[in-house]
């Protein structure tokens, strides 16, 4: 059967899922690779390779077996110098080799974000032992956050109200860390108004924006988004600005096409750099319901060369997930029909995950409404009307 390319998926979890089923619509081959089995993007796959990203060896082998036309990053925890290397022999990184690079570790695009762009962020340190966070609070002042500078959703941050809290903070994001160095940053806690996450694709004709997506976490994690969230125009303008200029620094030697998660703090008329991911984002999983074309879809027609026309509209949505409360591997889910039924315009997404763990995502709930305040009310009761029955 002929393909229009084969891609190399490195993670496979929720948000892999969906970009497969994009890819997989536009005729690509997708092979699957995550650290364990029946990972949920491999259950739509062509193929499937088990092993861990931080092994390069492993992941060099992989890619001279495949021969992928792309190689997509889809976590944070990769060899990414063999990334570097493959791309240097003529294998095409998605977004790029630098900013799979730059975007695993929080102090590397911090830096770039501060340091070289110049755009406004929080004040921050970097710690790699206890006195240093101690120095780095100092720096910051409190309240201060305290996260490891490579994890994902949210794992071993803290927000720290004085002195005494340091210690265990300082504790909780070494244990949760992800790769091999104790290194954490410690940064000003933002009083802000809201945050948001500004989907920015580039593609073969430019940079483009969805419309901003507004979300709440808890423990780090997002627990719920929705979009369009509401800002002045002049706001948004600053905050497409700051995400372009980030952007078109990623590219280096790669295309750089792709869809890139950047997101922000907004306080009044000032925007903060935060965070970015070059890849869709979790916040991201409410556009499976408020836009014709999903961030998966635009991720996929971004990175395959295919047309991708204007902004992205979006109607009033949201996004609520559904969590597991407790380590299992033999478990149902119960309320779908009762969640579906509260409405025409609400979804529920199981991810097909195959334990759970305490706050593990396991789906997420979507629903429209007249405007985003209804919308997250129809959200969040569909979250709470599907349940996870535990069986062992």
């Amino acid at each position: 059967m002929a393909h229009i390319a084969t891609i190399l998926l490195l993670g496979s979890g929720e948000l892999g899922r969906e970009f497969v089923i994009s890819a997989k619509r536009l005729g690509a081959r997708v092979v699957a690779c995550d650290a364990y089995d029946d990972a949920p993007a491999m259950q739509l796959s062509d193929a499937r390779e088990v092993f861990s990203m931080l092994d390069g060896d492993a992941l060099r082998s992989a890619v001279l077996k495949h021969q992928p036309d792309f190689i997509v990053p889809e976590v944070e925890a990769i060899r990414t110098e063999v990334l570097a290397d493959l791309e240097s022999e003529g294998f095409n990184v998605v977004p790029s080799a630098r900013a799979t690079q730059l975007t695993m570790n929080r102090d590397a695009i911090r830096d770039l974000a501060a340091q070289e762009l110049g755009l406004v962020t929080s004040r921050y340190r970097y710690a790699e032992s206890f006195e240093e966070v101690q120095e780095g609070a100092q720096h910051t002042g409190f309240p201060c956050v305290i996260k490891p500078v490579m994890s994902s959703s949210g794992k071993g941050q803290s927000k720290v109200d004085s002195a005494e809290g340091l210690e265990a903070a300082w504790e909780y994001a070494v244990a949760n860390m992800r790769g091999d160095r104790a290194r954490v940053i410690v940064e000003e806690f933002i009083a802000f108004d809201y945050e948001i996450t500004l989907l920015t694709i580039r593609h073969k004709a430019g940079i483009i924006f969805c419309s901003p997506i507004g979300h709440r976490q808890e423990r780090g994690d997002y627990q719920e988004s929705w979009q369009p969230a509401a800002m002045a125009d002049p706001v948004l303008a600053k905050a497409q600005d700051m995400a372009a200029k980030v952007v078109e620094a990623l590219q280096g030697d790669g295309r750089g096409w792709g869809l890139y998660g950047v997101e922000f703090f907004v306080r009044g008329e000032d925007v903060i750099f935060s965070e970015l991911s070059p890849r869709p984002h979790d916040t991201g999983m409410v556009t499976l319901i408020s836009q014709d074309l999903s961030e998966f879809d635009l991720h996929a027609r971004a990175i395959l060369g295919l047309p991708v026309f204007g902004d992205e509209p979006a109607i009033p949505s949201a996004s609520a997930v559904i969590l597991a409360d407790r380590d299992s591997d033999d478990f149902e889910f119960e309320g779908v029909a009762d969640a579906l039924g509260i409405g025409p315009n609400v979804d529920v997404r199981i991810f097909g995950k195959p334990v759970t763990r305490p706050y593990r995502r396991m789906g997420v709930t979507l629903a429209t409404s007249e405007d985003t305040d209804d919308a997250r009310g129809l959200a969040a009761e569909a979250a709470r009307t599907v349940r996870i029955a535990y069986r062992g």
